[in-house]
């Protein structure tokens, strides 16, 4: 199979990783955190998010989601686009215990309640964009917990 991406990737970055070596996907980002504390982990338009960085700030939102009382093993709900705040969000939910429901940004309120419902997310990190969709249905789905993201924060 032709993988056309492998051309982007910086000098030292493997192809493949043995996946077996780690207990979980949470073990496995620790491990790339501590291994490569300065080195670029994610850019976005113009901005390096290093994986030192994404390990404090994701290390200080994990707090702030078991702060909550969230059970481990509970729903977290990511509704965000490719920015930076996403990595961090996801691996804030990886590092607490929790399991990730991805959310399409662009559902409609009514997919959106669906999913929530669904899946039984107790939290959701969504950036502010769209926040309107989630106010529409919010009273009609599990989630108790709420963290809005901005635009800007990273950048």
């Amino acid at each position: 199979m032709d993988k056309p991406w492998l051309k982007q990737y910086p000098a030292g970055v493997p192809a493949e990783i043995d996946a077996s070596q780690y207990r979980s996907l949470a073990h496995l980002l620790e491990d790339s955190f501590q291994k490569n504390r300065n080195r670029r982990a994610f850019e976005c338009m113009g901005k390096v998010l290093t994986y030192g960085e994404l390990d404090t700030l994701s290390r200080q939102l994990a707090a702030w989601l078991q702060s909550r009382g969230l059970a481990l093993g509970a729903r977290v709900a990511l509704m965000m686009p490719n920015v930076l705040q996403y990595p961090v969000a996801l691996a804030a939910v990886l590092r607490a215990g929790y399991v990730v429901v991805n959310v399409n940004p662009l559902y409609t309120p009514r997919e959106l309640e669906h999913q929530l419902k669904d899946s039984g997310a107790e939290a959701i990190i969504i950036l502010e964009n769209f926040a309107t969709t989630l106010q529409q249905v919010l009273p009609n789905t599990p989630v108790k917990h709420i963290v809005v993201a901005s635009m800007g924060d990273l950048l």
